[in-house]
């Protein structure tokens, strides 16, 4: 049955045929050792940034506040509130939101959607 193609059709045709079969694994190597190369990158980015995070968090959490206004920039007479804020415990926390009178964000069964 191949006999009765010519050689001139068949010799392209098996041409083609072999560039595609060593075309598309070589890509999909290509591709793959690329994502590969990508995560790693990637991954030595992350590490490299909570490096520096850790590193800044320390600095912070070693300087006493008088320091960390300093560093701030603040003028000096802002300096002494910026001291006073500082160390000054929170009394509520800074994300209160429309809770309820008891703190519960979890509603009765028996309550009614406000």
């Amino acid at each position: 049955m191949l006999s009765l193609i010519p050689d001139v059709i068949k010799l392209p045709v098996a041409i083609a045929l072999g560039a595609m079969l060593a075309f598309y694994p070589a890509r999909w190597l290509g591709q793959s050792e690329g994502r590969q190369m990508a995560a790693t990158a990637a991954l030595t980015k992350s590490v490299q940034v909570l490096r520096e995070r850790n590193t800044i968090d320390d600095e912070v959490s070693t300087s006493d506040a008088a320091a960390l206004c300093a560093d701030l920039g603040l003028p000096d007479d802002q300096q002494a509130e910026c001291v006073r804020r500082v160390l000054a415990p929170d009394a509520e926390p800074a994300d209160v939101g429309n809770d309820p009178e008891n703190r519960s964000t979890v509603r009765k069964p028996d309550c009614q959607p406000q």
